[in-house]
């Protein structure tokens, strides 16, 4: 039986140990190819390239994982890799991750993660982005096992046109996991805060950072449902229409 061909990318660059995690986890029954930024890329979200080259190169790490750096985000990642270096290879999957941190409620908007899987969405590739809801977690085994799992659920399955899936996974043991939860996008909001310092020249520079602010409580949102230990699957759409909007705009009769 022939094995299928899945693209794997990331935001936190080619030589992280979630991207290898999942390398490692996916390979043992897909042919694997790694296009992925050399750098690191979090919270880049769709950005692309435009006004500088991009350029990739071979990248080997461990003699044996083997992938191409591309000098650019998570998105020009994903088009290169369609468009150049994959070009007459048929995709049937593409899957980023394995991100450090998790990516909930608005931070699938800022997220590198989830816009390389959102650019495989629109090139056609059913497309999954996988997070694990920690900056210092290091053991990826439960969230390597369930990318498998997935995985072979989306190539058996599909996935409708337009439509990714997000997926966090708690930073717990195996035995510490409650189960699956389909899950909708949560509310909550990052509350920012610039800190403020000086550099040897005394000029004023700022860090971001903050925490985020949890408005959702119920199991049906993302960001409560790895809270309590459940691993989230949430449907994520690149159509960002306000349907339920659109008859009362009508019915505003905007002229020029």
């Amino acid at each position: 039986m022939k094995r299928p061909v899945i693209l794997i990318s990331n935001d936190d660059g080619i030589e992280s140990d979630g991207i290898k995690a999942l390398w490692r986890s996916i390979k043992k029954f897909a042919e694997v190819i790694v296009v992925a930024p050399n750098t690191q890329q979090s919270a880049v979200g769709h950005s692309i390239t435009v006004a500088n080259p991009i350029r990739y190169r071979k990248n080997l790490i461990d003699k044996n994982y083997y992938g191409y750096a591309v000098e650019g985000s998570p998105a020009d990642s994903v088009k290169l890799a369609v468009r150049n270096i994959l070009k007459n290879k048929k995709i049937d999957m593409l899957i980023s991750g394995i991100n450090h941190g998790a990516n909930t409620a608005i931070n699938i908007i800022y997220s590198g993660t989830v816009s390389a899987a959102t650019e495989g969405t629109i090139l056609g590739i059913p497309s999954v982005a996988i997070s694990l809801a920690s900056f210092t977690y290091k053991d990826f085994s439960v969230a390597s096992s369930f990318a498998s799992k997935i995985a072979r659920t989306v190539l058996k399955n599909g996935l409708p046109k337009g439509t990714l899936l997000n997926v966090n996974i708690p930073a717990v043991s195996r035995k510490e996991i409650k189960g699956v939860l389909i899950t909708k996008q949560g509310k909550s909001v990052w509350d920012d805060q610039y800190e403020s310092r000086h550099d040897p020249n005394n000029r004023e520079y700022f860090w971001l950072t903050g925490k985020m602010n949890i408005l959702d409580n119920d199991l049906e949102f993302d960001q409560t449902a790895i809270g309590e230990n459940y691993i989230s699957v949430t449907p994520v759409h690149y159509d960002l229409t306000d349907y339920s909007l659109l008859d009362e705009l009508k019915a505003w009769k905007i002229k020029m």
